[in-house]
């Protein structure tokens, strides 16, 4: 087995510090958080509700900036970085897979997952032809022009997979991506990104409240009181 440490390290958090004002009264999430993701991991991250998970998601997002720290993705300082700059970065770089899907109903399953193409530099054929690759890896060939509204949860987060790869991210996160499925849709779509991890190479991070869901991905931490505890796992 690889040894994690003398890998790449590709997500960087450095004494991390996040709060929040209720009033006059401060509210800290974390407090000198630190943590390392190497370039091709899959890590769930798991907590009890208020431990900080979407907070921490948002943060490797670049939806919000840390208060103190260093928040380092690739070459990237995402806590340096204008919003205009974070949002230039994240379509280049990042997908991001909903618990709800966030698809647009008006919209096929092809004009869906086109969206996030219109920011790159290439013709709308160019955009049908990716949009029709990633269905088909995904398993929804054929259902390009279907509506959102004729899908099973199952096949709308396909969609919204398919849309989160297809401008080919080095970095998926996904934000409890089975929390709205039935046990055998969630183990497909699961079962999907294990592949992309596995096969393409993405980096994953994916929030989730499920101990099953969890044991998919490479290692587990569990977020409480502002830090990390890794989940150890016979080999």
């Amino acid at each position: 087995m690889t040894d994690r440490h003398a890998e790449e390290r590709y997500i960087i958090l450095k004494d991390v510090q996040k709060g929040y004002r209720i009033g006059s009264e401060a509210i800290p999430i974390f407090v000198n958080l630190n943590l390392e993701i190497p370039r091709g991991d899959f890590v769930a991250i798991m907590g009890p509700s208020g431990s900080g998970k979407s907070t921490l998601l948002n943060m490797l997002a670049g939806v919000e900036s840390p208060d103190a720290g260093e928040i380092n993705i690739g070459n990237a300082r995402l806590d340096r970085m204008g919003e205009t700059a974070r949002s230039a970065w994240r379509a280049h770089h990042m997908g991001i897979v909903f618990q709800f899907y966030n698809l647009l109903p008006m919209l096929n399953a092809a004009e869906n997952v086109e969206l996030p193409l219109l920011l790159k530099p290439i013709s709308a054929r160019e955009r049908r032809i990716r949009a029709g690759k990633v269905l088909d890896l995904v398993g929804l060939a054929g259902r390009e022009k279907q509506y959102p509204a004729l899908m099973s949860g199952g096949q709308q987060q396909r969609v919204g997979i398919a849309r989160a790869i297809a401008a080919d991210p080095d970095l998926l996160l996904c934000d409890e991506p089975t929390g709205d499925l039935d046990r055998k849709s969630a183990d497909d779509v699961l079962d999907m990104l294990r592949l992309l991890n596995q096969e393409l190479g993405k980096t994953i991070v994916m929030v989730t409240h499920d101990p099953q869901a969890a044991l998919n991905a490479r290692r587990t931490l569990h977020l409480d009181k502002g830090r990390f505890i890794e989940e150890k796992r016979d080999a």
